[in-house]
């Protein structure tokens, strides 16, 4: 047996190399523990079949250049080297081995080799784990070791910061358990009992003696400490407490965020849909301060060069009342910017005084300390005299960004844009309803053997002025006309022409006594009109002595006969088409008797019509209200409320009329 096989015949892996690290002979220790076949790199004599071979390409590709570096430098510098090398392993887990290389001579050629052979660390498992060590304590990690049989953990080192975290050295699992959040427990078991290789990280909520909570990451490795050694769990663990804190904090500024352009978004929204003043000053009130996170706000509106003032719960209305009233020509600030339409922001006391040294006066002046400062911005439309101006107050030392300042004045802009929208409307609407007032008639206050009741409710689209009408006179003969009707549309046009054929429909009722016959006039002087609209028409004649009644009706909805009894039908009346649209039309008529303590109501299609209501079912619901209200003993004007508030509640767009004639 010569030299080189004694140096290959230990239990352990080794191998003869030579300076370049090729292979001249190696074991089969050496080859199972490089999960090589025996038959793949030996032949009859040991590393035959290997022979000239690159020693690093045995080596898994993460040993690779390990292994290359510790030939190299043995045959380089003639010294022993060693490092802590992983063979694949025959289990899964890898094997760490002390590896030791050094320059040998073979007696045979007097060539130079390199021996490289695993040393027996059984002894001295604490020599395997310097590399982890070494590499967790550079990525900021901390080391663990686990020993299944013992139950324990072993502190292995690493960062200084985790360290502290673990002062025990040595700590049974049962105890790590303990310190671990009771939803976590399970991971930790799991960690510890894997049987892969390498487990993914898994978070863990630890507590710790001094500072709370911690939040883990760990992640375990098996390895097999030395060549036939023992097998352990190794843990790998970063302490994420700060990055995670670091993650909270932005993800609860990113919901502020988010939960802050909802807010304006909303209050712009409100903004644009207030219908009213009360409702402006209400949506200001509400949601200006807390909007912007502001302690107070206040709102100034202008009424004839004065100013009426409105505050939120974070300020006090004593403290303003010196504002109410105000005339725009006094020197302070509040009414200098609603006259100039310049936005102001005060620091605080000392500003306000230097700016407006006579601004002392005012009570709410003291609030103005070194902690408070207040925002002014005008209510302004481009184009238009400024409206009025909100102010806002700052406390606890809260200093708003310009962007912040700028986007409070962008919306001080579409407030006073609502605000402007919103007077105007008032001011339409004022005037649409002295119009209606001036077209709607007022019914005779008493007629013998009759109760008669109208109602009236302009549509909400438009200019809440429209072209349903109702009238009620007394005819020559001691009959009385009745009639209600409905022009196309919602608008001025509408109004005028409803006037127009009312007006008309007078006029002819005095020289023609039948309905057919007036309405056939009122057609054809619609019809020489040449109107762009047309309107439908109920027209009815009713005697009082007998009640006897006369009706026909222009394409208009029909007729409802309510009872005493509580019920109710429904009446179809002949006649013909619309007015103002087909020339020489007749219109028949149909005669009836209106039993006493019995009712007709006539109604517009905005009573019996809407959104979801069919005109079936709109006039089955208004003949039952008719038909309960009689049996309930209510009079004329009673039943016309009960119909047309239910008409209202129903959410009717059109215009709505109703026509009420007991007969008693």
């Amino acid at each position: 047996m010569d030299a080189a096989d004694e140096l290959l015949r230990g239990p352990d892996p080794a191998a003869l190399l030579t300076l370049d690290g090729a292979i001249r002979s190696l074991n089969a220790a050496m080859t199972t523990a490089l999960g090589r076949p025996a038959e793949q790199c030996l032949g009859r004599d040991f590393g035959e079949q290997c022979l000239g071979r690159d020693f690093g390409d045995l080596w898994p590709a993460s040993q690779r250049i390990s292994a290359e570096s510790l030939v190299a430098h043995a045959a380089r510098t003639k010294t022993v080297a060693m490092r802590v090398l992983d063979f694949p392993g025959r289990g899964g887990a890898p094997v760490a081995c002390l590896i030791e290389a050094r320059q040998v001579k073979d007696p045979a050629s007097d060539e130079q080799l390199v021996w490289v052979h695993a040393l027996d660390a059984r002894n001295d498992l604490a020599s395997l784990v310097i590399p982890f060590r070494l590499a967790t304590t550079a990525a900021h990690l901390g080391l663990w070791m686990y020993s299944p049989h013992e139950h324990q953990l072993e502190w292995l080192g690493g960062a200084p910061a985790l360290a502290a975290l673990f002062p025990d050295p040595t700590i049974s699992l049962s105890t790590v358990m303990s310190a671990v959040h009771p939803d976590d427990r399970e991971a930790l078991r799991q960690l510890v009992r894997s049987t892969s290789t390498q487990s993914s990280w898994v978070r863990l909520r630890y507590l710790t003696q001094h500072d709370g909570w911690h939040q883990l990451a760990a992640q375990a490795r098996r390895i097999q400490l030395g060549y036939d050694g023992p097998e352990r769990i190794f843990g790998m663990v970063r302490d994420d407490t700060k990055q995670e804190k670091h993650k909270e904090k932005a993800q609860a500024a990113l919901t502020a965020e988010r939960q802050r352009a909802k807010d304006i978004a909303d209050f712009s929204s409100a903004l644009i849909t207030a219908a009213t003043e009360q409702e402006l000053q209400q949506v200001v009130l509400t949601r200006l301060a807390a909007t912007f996170g502001a302690s107070g706000a206040l709102l100034a509106l202008v009424d004839d060069g004065r100013l009426r003032v409105s505050t939120d719960a974070g300020i006090a209305m004593w403290e303003v009342d010196v504002l109410h009233g105000m005339s725009l020509d006094h020197p302070s600030p509040l009414p200098e910017a609603i006259r100039t339409g310049k936005s102001y922001f005060i620091l605080d006391r000392e500003d306000y005084i230097r700016r407006w040294p006579h601004g002392a006066e005012f009570p709410w002046l003291a609030r103005l300390g070194s902690d408070y400062a207040v925002s002014i911005m005008p209510l302004i439309e481009a184009g238009n005299q400024p409206l009025g101006a909100w102010l806002v107050t700052y406390g606890s030392g809260y200093r708003p960004s310009l962007d912040e300042r700028t986007l409070v004045g962008t919306l001080a802009d579409l407030a006073g844009q609502a605000l402007r929208r919103i007077r105007l409307q008032q001011a339409r609407v004022e005037l649409a309803t002295a119009l209606q007032k001036t077209m709607l008639p007022r019914l005779p206050e008493r007629l013998a053997g009759l109760e008669v009741a109208a109602r009236y409710r302009p549509s909400r689209d438009g200019l809440d002025i429209g072209g349903d009408w109702y009238d009620a006179f007394v005819m020559p003969d001691g009959t009385i006309a009745l009639e209600i009707g409905d022009v196309q549309g919602h608008d001025v046009d509408a109004a005028a022409l409803m006037g127009q054929v009312r007006l008309s429909m007078r006029a002819i009722a005095a020289q023609e006594r039948d309905p057919g016959t007036l309405l056939m006039r009122t057609n054809e002087l619609l019809v020489t009109m040449d109107p762009p609209r047309f309107a439908s028409c109920t027209m009815l004649h009713i005697d009082p002595c007998n009640g006897q009644v006369t009706g026909t009706s222009a394409g208009h909805v029909p007729l409802l006969c309510a009872h005493t009894d509580g019920s109710h039908s429904i009446r179809e009346l002949p006649g013909g088409p619309v007015l103002g649209v087909v020339p020489d039309t007749e219109y028949r008529e149909e005669t009836f008797t209106l039993d006493e303590d019995s009712a007709l109501v006539m109604v517009t299609d905005g009573v019996v019509e809407g959104p979801g209501l069919t005109l079936e079912a709109g006039l089955e619901r208004a003949g039952t209200l008719a038909g309960a209200a009689l049996h309930d003993g209510l009079n004329a004007e009673e039943t016309a409320d009960r119909i047309l508030d239910a008409a209202v509640a129903v959410d009717h767009l059109d215009d709505v009329a109703v026509l009420v004639i007991r007969r008693t």
